[in-house]
């Protein structure tokens, strides 16, 4: 445990001498460039797959697990997006593909840094992959979507038969927050494993994501605490005080991920250093 807490010290050390702060507003920018096209896209092909699909429904999905406080302002900019936006899959959808494989990229460089790895791949195929991902993560994201909203129904309606399990964690809202948790630490995993150019075996990985769902669902809580308590952005920015607060709190979810990037880095090297293959 000692070891890991000073492989940890030094990968928060590392991450402020390697100018951190400034990776993860990159991030954070490329994660809103990506935000509105990744989700037009995924309701076009939810148009496209199931034509009853439900803009709330997506949405409820996308930012579920976001607090209250900063899901507000989002959410009302995404339904006006995606109302507007065309169910099929369009000359528009191609391209929102195209502006939401930016994001994945993005990710795909703050890894590959935190690795202390060169990415041997030419563009061509790194932006396929990125590509692939979004095309992917839609269609993971749209039955995910219809999972969490299908089962609790199926559920209820078999209520009057098996009572208990209309009572069960399947019938209420904790299953879709499970289903999003599970969506939550797979793309984790998906980003670490599959995005860098050298690749690495899978328990090295853990521990970065592990730490990354940690200190998100934290930060969550505290954000959540000092928005609601302590927060002056309404005076300081008035109507665009919901932005500036999803906002910062992007930023500080994108610090956290280069925070968890960076600790594996750190696991990586000292196991390098001892002779093992990572």
């Amino acid at each position: 445990m000692g070891n890991l807490v000073n492989s940890l010290r030094t990968a928060v050390v590392r991450f402020n001498g390697k100018n951190g702060f400034m990776r993860s507003s990159h991030l954070t920018l490329s994660f809103v460039f990506a935000l509105f096209p990744f989700c037009l896209f995924a309701l076009s092909l939810a148009g496209v797959l199931s034509p009853k699909a439900q803009v709330d429904d997506i949405i409820d999905f996308a930012i579920g697990a976001w607090p209250d406080a900063i899901a507000g302002p989002i959410e009302s900019e995404l339904r006006a997006v995606l109302q507007a936006g065309s169910s099929t899959l369009t000359l528009g959808a191609v391209l929102a593909i195209v502006f939401a494989s930016n994001g994945v990229d993005a990710i795909r460089l703050v890894i590959t840094d935190a690795y202390r790895d060169t990415d041997p791949r030419p563009f061509w195929k790194v932006r396929a992959l990125a590509i692939l991902f979004v095309v992917a993560g839609s269609a993971l994201f749209t039955a995910a979507g219809v999972v969490s909203v299908l089962v609790p129904v199926v559920i209820h309606f078999f209520g009057d038969l098996v009572p208990w399990l209309d009572q069960s964690i399947l019938s209420n809202d904790e299953f879709r927050q499970g289903v999003i948790f599970a969506v939550t630490t797979f793309f984790l995993y998906a980003c670490h494993r599959w995005l860098p150019g050298v690749p690495h075996k899978a328990k090295s990985l853990w521990p970065g994501i592990l730490l990354c769902l940690g200190l998100w669902f934290v930060a969550s809580k505290v954000f959540t605490f000092y928005i609601s308590s302590f927060s002056t952005y309404s005076v300081t920015y008035a109507g665009l005080a919901g932005i500036m607060s999803a906002l910062v709190y992007l930023y500080l979810m994108s610090a956290i991920f280069v925070l968890g990037a960076e600790f594996n880095g750190q696991l990586m090297e000292e196991a390098r250093n001892r002779g093992e293959t990572v």
